[in-house]
């Protein structure tokens, strides 16, 4: 039960990162179109690749401890590289701009939020891969880091989703990445330090 937590600020940290799919996200948030087929597309996927990841990992790596160990220090440089990435981003002036992202009928949005979603290698990067392989560090406890990393991804889709519209102006605001970005590489650092010193 221990691992909820990482799994779910981990997974946070991952998927609140300025990108394309949350640019769409809060684009549909702030023009009202489509926002639940939005955000449980989004976060639907997530939790797919997080239990393939996790189950899928588990089984390659259940008979292989070497494995285990290299996959071990690659989440720990890959957090530690993300964190730095972050930090990086807190002295840059950026913004979430949405403006350019095209919406329409239901399914045109559909196929749109899948493609932002499945045709891009961080997706895969951060879900199957670094989830998959932290989660399988906590061993019988994976499941748990599993469901976190869920939990976390349905809290924040449907928290941009449908808080765009109030939070828009605080959103379009370089300080609001800022602190976010600061709040990110702290748990990047805190989650690297956990696999590289905490035995499970």
């Amino acid at each position: 039960m221990i691992a909820f937590v990482p799994g779910l600020l981990t997974g946070l940290s991952l998927i609140i990162a300025i990108g394309a799919q949350n640019a769409f996200v809060i684009r549909q948030g702030l023009t009202k179109q489509h926002v639940l087929l939005v955000v449980l597309i989004c976060a639907a996927s997530d939790a797919l690749a997080i239990v393939l990841g996790v189950s899928g990992l588990g089984a390659i790596i259940q008979g292989l401890p070497w494995l285990l160990e290299i996959i071990r220090w690659f989440g720990v440089a890959y957090l530690t590289w993300f964190g730095i990435k972050s930090v990086k981003s807190v002295f840059k002036n950026q913004s979430l701009d949405a403006t350019g992202v095209q919406s329409g009928s239901a399914k045109k949005v559909a196929l749109t939020v899948l493609g932002v979603t499945w045709l891009n290698p961080h997706f895969y990067l951060d879900t199957v891969i670094l989830l998959g392989s932290i989660g399988n560090q906590f061993g019988t406890d994976k499941w748990w880091f599993a469901t976190g990393g869920i939990v976390g991804s349905f809290l924040w889709f449907f928290s941009i989703g449908f808080g765009a519209k109030a939070a828009s102006g605080l959103m379009k605001k370089p300080v609001f990445w800022k602190v976010l970005d600061s709040i990110i590489a702290v748990v990047m650092f805190s989650i690297a330090i956990l696999l590289a010193f905490y035995k499970f």
